[in-house]
């Protein structure tokens, strides 16, 4: 049966020009707004509510590249970007979620999540690191974790950046030849690449069991780098004002002026 992955439309794309414009106002508003939660600007400044961003998908599907464009404009001060790869054997010896703990950040403050904690209902359950008992139960224990940090006040969002089988084989192979980037590819992701139908089925198991109201999945066409960009860096400014009104927050209004040219 075709689930939500298949559904998506992969041939979406964006011009240069169409991205740059887009991107800036994106970028301009993204700033503005997380001033604002940092409680940087206004007439009576105050700490927002905290924002997590979850970055998760396919090797090579673009994470880092959108993670560049979404906290590049921002004061580094004002943001912690943290990248999870797999448990040590320290963290083990914890409840899964118990690693993530200090990555979260508090009001006024910003996190994004290179990876998360859905590696247990994903590379854990498809490589056999979970017992299927164990990889069961989290997802219940994952919608009340998040569930408990948004009723605290926390704004989440979570992206899964799909991507095709022929654009994933292309990017690796381009990676494969880029002395510079050679270094990204290894051999798990092609290992990863030959059990796709199971993390597709893993992927669809967990957009089923973990979309919830409180914490949404927002899935990203991510064959076009350039869409994917654009489109989660929209996707986090428009969560940000919904989070406000939804807190009974004001939004800010943007200054008038041109928009500028910011640091793609």
């Amino acid at each position: 049966m075709a689930g939500r992955l298949d559904a998506l439309d992969l041939s979406l794309r964006l011009s240069r020009a169409q991205e740059a414009k887009r991107l800036a106002a994106a970028q301009t508003r993204l700033v503005w707004l997380r001033l604002s939660l940092g409680g940087q600007i206004g007439d009576e400044p105050k700490l927002g509510p905290p924002l997590c961003v979850v970055f998760e998908g396919w090797d090579a599907s673009g994470k880092g590249g959108c993670i560049k464009r979404l906290t590049a404009p921002l004061d580094p001060r004002h943001v912690r970007v943290k990248s999870y790869a797999a448990p040590t054997y320290d963290e083990k010896r914890h409840h899964f979620l118990w690693r993530f703990w200090p990555a979260l950040p508090g009001w006024g403050g910003m996190a994004v999540l290179d990876r998360s904690w859905y590696g247990r209902v994903l590379v854990e359950r498809v490589e056999g690191y979970a017992t299927e008992e164990q990889w069961q139960r989290a997802y219940d224990e994952i919608c009340e974790f998040e569930g408990t940090l948004v009723a605290e006040g926390m704004i989440m969002v979570k992206f899964w950046l799909h991507l095709s089988e022929e654009e994933q084989l292309k990017r690796f192979e381009r990676r494969a030849q880029d002395p510079l980037k050679r270094w990204k590819l290894t051999d798990e992701d092609w290992r990863n690449r030959d059990s796709r139908p199971a993390y597709e089925a893993a992927v669809e198991d967990m957009l089923a069991r973990t979309d919830t109201p409180h914490a949404p999945w927002c899935l990203v066409e991510g064959d076009s780098k350039r869409w994917a960009r654009v489109k989660v860096v929209e996707t986090v400014a428009a969560a940000i004002e919904d989070g406000l009104r939804e807190r009974g927050l004001p939004v800010p209004e943007q200054p008038p002026g041109p928009v500028p040219q910011l640091h793609k």
